[in-house]
């Protein structure tokens, strides 16, 4: 799971990220709203935990402008106001839970997974399309009686195009999603994991393969031959 955090105070963003990454969440930071925002849009976290008093674009603002433009991601608002009308108008804006600092991590943590649960996240261990299945537990590769092992990258590759099978999935979302937002990672990073699972298909053998669709991205095809 990859978490945002939006906050202004270094020391405190910082901290948070400690906490997150100790629980194995892949975690990324930015210290004002309109950076924040823009991560935000991206569309590939699975919770944001977003400041409420921050520079350039306030908290309130960072989560009208995600619901307007139909991103979804839960969203933990936080701040060092106790007011009602506070939490009232975040909660309307579109937040899906509040905080008040200072709050011990273990609150944090369990209202992290309370919201990734209710979307409905983290909580299949097998994906299918077709004649494979993807077990994201063992990290193995399966069709029929046949298996292989994945690496991590090449797991959260095929775990993308698995849960949009019907999708062209383009390079920058790959990257995006199983690099990170900040990474010098280029096309060819993904060209060469693309070949990787390729190779891991035709072993298994799958009828299953990863087409090419020039210029935009990548998507599963399906061949009954």
């Amino acid at each position: 799971m990859r978490i945002l955090v939006v906050e202004d105070e270094v020391r405190l963003s910082e901290a948070i990220g400690q906490i997150l990454e100790n629980e194995k969440y892949e975690v990324d930071i930015s210290n004002d709203g309109e950076d924040g925002l823009d991560y935000a849009m991206s569309g590939i976290y699975d919770a944001i935990i977003l400041d409420v008093m921050l520079p350039k674009i306030n908290g309130f603002d960072v989560v009208r402008n995600l619901r307007k433009n139909k991103i979804a991601t839960p969203v933990i608002m936080l701040t060092a106001k106790d007011e009602i009308i506070d939490k009232v108008t975040g909660l309307d804006f579109g937040a899906d839970d509040y905080m008040t600092k200072p709050f011990v991590s273990e609150e944090l943590l369990a209202r992290i997974r309370a919201l990734t649960r209710r979307q409905g996240e983290v909580i299949f261990e097998e994906l299918e399309y077709e004649d494979i299945k993807l077990n994201l537990s063992t990290y193995t590769l399966q069709c029929g009686v046949k298996s292989v092992h994945l690496s991590h990258k090449e797991l959260e590759i095929m775990k993308l195009m698995l849960s949009n099978p019907a999708l062209i999935v383009s390079k920058e979302m790959i990257i995006t999603k199983v690099w990170g937002y900040d990474s010098d990672a280029e096309d060819n990073n993904v060209e060469v994991y693309i070949s990787f699972l390729r190779k891991k298909l035709f072993f298994v053998k799958s009828k299953v393969n990863i087409g090419t669709v020039r210029k935009v991205g990548y998507r599963l095809e399906y061949s009954n031959d």
